[in-house]
């Protein structure tokens, strides 16, 4: 099932809407659905490279705005059709180690964790079920979902089809780069 929905989603990033097939996709990835955006920002970005920064701000606010339906999930039916998320995904685990780095890193692990791989739903989910703070919330996820989608997008941009093999192969990798010199980032303005 989850190769037919992969080449389903390339059939839509080659499809004239496919902006819009991008933005319904980080919506419905942000709280339920397995396969993230970049399956679909990565075809459409090498296909109109000029328009890489619209592409990724298309890609940041649908996931964003998804965000809110993953935080009212969780936030009004954690017992019931969060719990079935997160278990449909096996990140019942990871949900309850998540509340304690939650509690004690609040934003900064949204921020990091929003960033990476780790799939946004659990993320989303897990801050409303926690009652999160939501103007935090959003700030996080602003900072991260953008971070993790520019980055990308900005990569293909300026190297083109070879990033693509390495942005997919080492995604983690790329990503946990771009949240350590974020991070870095904040410590020595703070310094300053």
């Amino acid at each position: 099932m989850l190769h037919k929905t992969y080449d389903w989603m390339m059939a839509k990033a080659a499809h004239r809407h496919a902006l819009w097939w991008l933005a319904a996709i980080s919506f419905i990835e942000s709280s339920f659905f397995p396969i993230p955006p970049d399956v679909m920002l990565i075809p459409l970005v090498l296909a109109a490279p000029t328009r890489w920064a619209r592409i990724a701000l298309v890609c940041t606010v649908s996931s964003v705005i998804g965000g809110y339906f993953g935080y009212a999930i969780g936030y009004f039916a954690m017992d019931t059709v969060g719990m079935a998320i997160l278990s449909a995904f096996h990140l019942t685990e990871k949900f309850e180690s998540f509340r304690i780095l939650v509690d004690e890193y609040g934003v900064w692990v949204i921020i990091v964790k929003g960033a990476t791989p780790i799939p946004y739903k659990l993320i989303t989910i897990a801050a409303g079920a926690f009652h999160f703070d939501l103007a935090k919330f959003t700030f996080a996820s602003i900072i991260a979902r953008g971070m993790r989608f520019f980055l990308v997008a900005a990569l293909l941009y300026k190297f083109g089809p070879p990033i693509r093999v390495f942005v997919e192969t080492r995604l983690k990798l790329v990503t946990t780069v771009a949240v350590v010199l974020l991070i870095g980032g904040f410590f020595v303005v703070k310094l300053l």
